[in-house]
């Protein structure tokens, strides 16, 4: 879904802005999905049949195996199935792939220089694998300060997104606000865990029951 002429209200401040949700009161939401390690050939066929619209933030170490695989969710079976490839053929489905890092460093024990390698590194990386240099940046657990903000602005990151509420395995969403809703404009957190298709589907039919739609990130940043 886009966004009527408009629907969204500006958000000011100089680049990159840091956006944790959309301002808009039309019910739609957003799904973004952040590190890599299970690559399950199911998720890309119901995101291209389905036409869902989302956004990766794709972690280098993740997409290639390096390390050890977020324990959440259980044992993966496709960690590390088609590295850069699946990220592509995810791009062909119409997925933005965006810059989460090289590693999945705390950010704020890093100084300004580690931090631009951390980024530029990352973008330099996705504009060569994928075709398509990144405009987005999140941060590893949500954390940044200054430093960040200006080596992520010398990397050509337009805006830093945070999340409102993220999703845990079984497609239980954890929500930030003390009402425990869903709320127009938020931002979802997922990771590319075990058994994400499935808890996909459980998420998809639950955002629909409570009366929202699934909108396009990158075209309600563009109207902001």
């Amino acid at each position: 879904m886009k966004p009527r002429p408009g629907e969204v209200r500006k958000i000011a401040g100089p680049r990159p802005r840091v956006i944790s949700s959309i301002p808009t009161r039309r019910k739609v939401v957003f799904l973004t999905i952040d590190d890599g390690w299970e690559q399950d050939p199911g998720f890309v066929r119901q995101v291209r049949e389905e036409r869902i619209p989302i956004t990766a933030f794709a972690m280098r170490d993740a997409v290639e195996a390096k390390g050890t695989p977020d324990p959440a969710g259980g044992t993966g079976r496709f960690v590390g199935a088609g590295k850069w490839g699946y990220f592509q053929e995810l791009r062909e489905a119409g997925v933005a792939v965006e810059n989460h890092t090289l590693t999945h460093p705390n950010l704020l024990l890093l100084g300004r220089d580690a931090q631009r390698a951390e980024i530029c590194g990352a973008s330099r990386l996705i504009d060569r694998r994928i075709g398509a240099r990144p405009a987005l940046f999140r941060p590893p657990f949500g954390n940044y300060n200054a430093d960040t903000l200006a080596a992520a602005k010398s990397c050509g990151i337009r805006d830093v997104l945070l999340w409102t509420a993220s999703v845990q395995p079984g497609g239980k969403i954890a929500y930030q606000v003390p009402d425990k809703r869903l709320r127009p404009g938020d931002i979802l957190l997922l990771h590319f865990r075990p058994n994400l298709a499935r808890d996909f589907r459980v998420l998809i039919d639950k955002i629909k029951r409570r009366g929202y739609e699934l909108g396009d990130l990158q075209a309600y940043l563009a109207a902001t």
